[in-house]
């Protein structure tokens, strides 16, 4: 069985990082799949899925790297080839990528006790996020 839903976050741009790990499980339980794996996908090339212990000191030590990682003032052909200034955030979310597979097990997500699934939008502005979540199994 295949079950997939979408969800849909507010976001400020700059690595801003959002914790969705509770609407990843609704839909998982509403799926009604109990064994098989959960596929998380952010729509678009700016943004990417990744689990984390979500707490104010650690999402700000991973906003810092990947500001040091790739800054946000870095010149890149690309905001010069479309003048968006925006070219940062394309290869923060290259190197991160746009998703993950969970395994779900018994009805639940199995992730460690401190693990949380995060979208991170690595853009320079604020955005309305697209995440797609297909639970796949028995």
């Amino acid at each position: 069985m295949v079950f997939g839903e979408k969800i849909t976050i507010s976001t400020k741009g700059y690595s801003d990082i959002k914790n969705i790990t509770n609407q990843v499980k609704d839909i998982a339980d509403k799926s009604g799949i109990k064994n098989g794996l959960v596929g998380v996908f952010t729509v678009g090339s700016t943004a990417s899925v990744s689990t984390m212990e979500y707490e104010p000191a650690l999402v700000e030590d991973v906003r810092q790297q990947l500001e040091e990682f790739i800054s946000a003032g870095k010149h890149t052909r690309h905001s010069q080839t479309w003048g968006d200034d925006n070219g940062f955030s394309h290869i923060r979310a290259t190197f991160m990528g746009p998703g993950i597979t969970v395994p779900l097990s018994g009805g639940g997500l199995v992730l460690g006790t401190w693990q949380q699934i995060v979208v991170i939008d690595h853009d320079n502005r604020p955005r309305s996020r697209e995440v797609f979540v297909q639970v796949m199994g028995e």
